[in-house]
């Protein structure tokens, strides 16, 4: 396997670029999660670039587009997974496999929509506030730093399927680039979104251990949408 192959495996996963790669192995999905920090790294350095190249335009039209690009370059990913999750902890009423089956439904009930307006409401608020500076760059980087910490640490819950196959063979350096990563944040002014994404993670992982006994890919999906609205806010502060 080529050094770069699990890079590449973690940016066909995690963004829109056309990447045209042969089926990856367990291994090589485990190992691609502990560059999924480094993908978020590179999706905030995007952002911090438009977010320089818009100047001056007016704040609500900066947001926008910024949020805009931002969720296109992933191609909605990890909002399905926050929108699942919504239904299913408001749906489930606390039962175990009430929740994971509706996880499972296509649909988008109420508490999907509404939860996905109030998370793109707080990141438009909170990137309007937000000056260009290089501390954009964490927030995408932290939240993705989340994914290996929760496969490294929490019981996969759902047989099968890609997420099955990644805790199958764990990134072995999860604790080490999730601490590079609250490093370099805290290194280029973004302590206070390192603070919050550790708070969200230990919330998110408590909630879903409590009702699930574990995680699954829609939680880390989940995770990242809210660790990322809670990350920008962290920064307006």
């Amino acid at each position: 396997m080529m050094p770069a192959w699990p890079l590449l495996v973690a940016l066909q996963f995690l963004t829109v670029l056309p990447l045209r790669l042969p089926p990856p192995s367990a291994t090589a999905l485990a190992r691609s999660l502990c560059w999924y920090p480094l993908v978020g790294a590179l999706l905030g350095a995007v952002l911090w670039a438009l977010s320089m190249m818009l100047g001056d335009a007016p704040a609500p039209l900066r947001a926008a587009l910024l949020l805009a690009a931002w969720a296109l370059m992933t191609g909605f990913l990890h909002l399905d997974g926050l929108a699942d999750c919504a239904d299913a902890w408001i749906g489930g009423r606390g039962d175990r496999e009430r929740t994971l089956a509706i996880m499972k439904d296509p649909r988008a009930g109420p508490a999907a929509i509404v939860t996905l307006l109030l998370v793109v409401l707080l990141k438009f608020a909170a990137l309007q506030a937000v000056a260009p500076a290089a501390a954009l760059v964490a927030v995408p980087m932290l939240a993705r730093a989340s994914a290996p910490v929760l496969f490294a640490t929490t019981r996969y819950v759902r047989p099968g399927g890609l997420g099955s196959a990644m805790a199958s063979a764990q990134c072995s350096s999860a604790f080490l680039v999730a601490g590079l990563s609250v490093a370099l944040a805290c290194a280029i002014g973004a302590a206070a979104a390192a603070v919050a994404a550790i708070l969200v993670l230990v919330l998110v992982r408590t909630a879903a251990q409590s009702r699930l006994g574990g995680f699954t890919g829609d939680v880390a999906g989940a995770a990242i949408e809210i660790i990322e609205a809670a990350a920008l806010l962290a920064l307006t502060v």
